[in-house]
């Protein structure tokens, strides 16, 4: 099956050999959705290469605010945006925005497949510097979804310092990493290790999007959205700016590593609860 979109012919299959990611670090709007949905679907657009998963930052539609009168609930504006995303691109849309229901509010990361079906994980460690404990419910189970045959485990912001929330099966490991953050330029030096880290550790590919510019709390930030590979190696590093990047990860580079170093195998059997 195929699908044409713009420029793009993008071919819908069960399983593929290399995996395209695009990262998209940009500036937010605060507290703005229609600017913030606007403007990222003019980066969308203007995209020159086909990809199959596009990552967003981090509360993409308004930045990391603690304002819950721009809490939506599920299947409304974001949501229904992201669905329009993701079958404009033939692409997996993953990126997270506060989200309200049943009277509670959650830093819900979706992922949207091209035909509108999704799945989503809360946020599991609320920043409880910012108060983000006080007005967001935390996350109880972790997703694992599969794309094109790949094995990926999506995540936010500062769930990346917590290792053990962050690792790989033994017996079912995953191949994608994936955090979407807003993470304040003043810990840069926390977010580069940890990701290195997370890479290395897990034997994994790993894909971080953080965003740029000023928020409504006066916090700066300066992107280093990445993609490090299985050994912790840079294969993308975008520093400051704007910046849409596509890069092309292997599945049989990956695996080869695995089987001539079965370190994950060695690993400590337990159950995250």
């Amino acid at each position: 099956m195929s699908l044409s979109a713009g420029n793009f012919n993008f071919k819908m299959q069960e399983q593929e050999s290399e995996l395209s990611v695009t990262l998209i670090q940009t500036d937010l709007s605060w507290e703005d959705v229609t600017a913030n949905l606007s403007s990222l679907e003019e980066k969308i657009a203007s995209l020159n290469e086909p990809a199959d998963i596009i990552v967003l930052p981090e509360m993409f539609n308004s930045g990391f605010t603690m304002n819950t009168d721009l809490a939506e609930p599920m299947n409304l504006t974001t949501t229904r945006w992201m669905k329009q995303m993701a079958a404009t691109t033939g692409a997996l849309l993953i990126g997270s925005f506060a989200v309200k229901e049943s009277g509670n509010f959650y830093n819900r990361l979706l992922c949207v497949r091209p035909d509108g079906s999704l799945v989503h994980t809360d946020k599991r460690h609320l920043f409880s510097i910012g108060n983000e404990h006080h007005t967001y419910t935390a996350g109880k189970e972790r997703l694992m979804l599969t794309w094109k045959g790949w094995k990926i485990c999506p995540l936010i912001c500062y769930d990346l310092r917590f290792p053990v929330w962050s690792r790989n099966s033994i017996s079912n490991p995953y191949d994608l990493l994936i955090y979407v953050a807003n993470w304040p330029a003043r810990r840069t030096h926390a977010w580069n290790t940890l990701l290195k880290a997370r890479a290395i550790e897990n034997q994994s590919y790993v894909v971080g999007v953080n965003r740029i510019g000023k928020d409504g709390n006066n916090l700066d930030y300066q992107g280093d959205s990445a993609v490090l590979d299985f050994l912790g190696e840079p294969l993308v590093m975008l520093f400051d700016g704007e910046t849409e990047k596509t890069v092309r990860l292997s599945k049989q580079e990956l695996e080869d590593y695995r089987k001539a170093f079965p370190a994950l195998s060695d690993g400590d059997f337990f159950d995250l609860r």
